[in-house]
């Protein structure tokens, strides 16, 4: 994780290049109200495009910031005659397959189809392995961590491909981060529901290809997630201190983001995350933070939706690409170090080759 520049670039957009289409896609988003889908409706509705918006109820209703930024958009669209046609809120809690199943059918009654669904719905939990098995209370936040990044994404993929189905026709795009390749220490299970999000998507590619449905992952630097989303963070112990524990642990680096967002003289956010207690907070960032932090994203995700053929897997970012370009160098080179421990184990080979000598030895 880096604290990249990007932040506080005031001016990070681009003109979007979408890929050639005859008439106005439907876009489907599953967050609709945050800071990555604001900033990508925007730009679908200025583009022609069609947008249906899930939104979290609890959320809206309890983080006060994040409504505001999302009204503050429908004022937006409310200023755009031609916007006000093409969007579509919807209460939208993935965590419930009925939900998803009614607003799927919502967006479908709305405009006639959906062609891209995006999936961003996501959160972060902190804490190490350790930390987060020492009550039953932190094992509740591993089940909650599943229940938004795996489950939530899992339903509303299955919500929509029946639809898909019907038209032989239809792009699943999931964003999670480069932690889809790489483990990071002190976000354990964050990494570990992006695994498996990601598996579940690669195996379903497969399954869905017949039926003309295209699948892909967007993996942008960790921070696109983390930092534009709730971050809950598990109580610390004591043997993971930065005094006694010289691992890279997310918590020290996100508490120095947290405090550098925060902004004044004296920051306290960051030691939220190092609370006695469990901890839940969003990242203090202001409007051009997100809209910087995003922008690398966003400009992907118009390139991608809706192509004719997508990449399986896309990977945003300078950084995002070295840092897994290095992942998979090292697993080359393990793999080239063992090669002959792990081809000394094959046995069915082993035996063709003694049958073989055998019977070259009779003759």
């Amino acid at each position: 994780m880096t604290s990249s520049s990007s932040t506080t670039d005031p001016n990070p957009s681009r003109p979007p290049k979408f890929p050639p289409h005859n008439a106005p896609r439907v876009w489907f988003l599953t967050s609709g109200n945050s800071p990555i889908g604001i900033a990508l409706a925007r730009l679908l509705l200025a583009h022609g495009d069609y947008v249906t918006a899930g939104v979290l109820p609890a959320e809206f209703e309890k983080h006060e910031d994040r409504a505001a930024k999302f009204r503050s958009f429908l004022e937006e669209v409310g200023q755009q005659e031609t916007w006000r046609a093409r969007l579509r809120v919807v209460a939208l809690d993935a965590r419930i397959i009925g939900q998803c199943q009614s607003a799927i059918a919502e967006a479908v009654e709305s405009f006639g189809k959906v062609d891209v669904l995006f999936v961003c719905t996501s959160e972060a939990v902190v804490g190490t392995i350790e930390e987060l098995s020492q009550s039953p209370r932190t094992l509740t936040l591993v089940r909650d961590q599943f229940e938004t990044n795996f489950f939530g994404p899992v339903n509303v993929i299955k919500a929509i491909l029946p639809a898909f189905r019907a038209k032989k026709q239809g792009h699943i795009i999931l964003l999670t981060a480069i932690t889809g390749h790489l483990g990071t220490p002190g976000l354990g299970v964050y990494c570990a529901s992006q695994w498996a999000i990601e598996g579940y998507c690669d195996s379903l590619a497969y399954e869905i290809a017949p039926f003309n449905i295209k699948m892909t992952i967007v993996q942008p630097n960790m921070e696109i997630n983390v930092l534009t989303n709730k971050i809950t963070s598990a109580p610390p112990l004591a043997h993971y201190a930065p005094d006694t524990n010289p691992a890279p642990l997310s918590r020290e680096i996100l508490s120095g983001l947290l405090d550098k967002l925060e902004g004044t003289a004296e920051p306290t956010m960051g030691d939220q995350l190092s609370s006695p207690d469990i901890r839940a907070l969003y990242p203090p960032l202001t409007g051009p933070m997100k809209a910087a932090l995003v922008a690398e994203t966003v400009h992907a995700l118009t390139a991608i939706g809706g192509h004719d053929n997508p990449p399986a897997r896309h990977i945003v970012g300078f950084e995002g690409v070295a840092s897994v370009k290095e992942k998979l160098k090292t697993v080359s080179e393990e793999l080239e170090d063992f090669v002959e421990v792990s081809t000394a184990v094959d046995i069915a080979r082993e035996g063709e080759r003694d049958s073989g000598s055998g019977g070259r030895e009779s003759e």
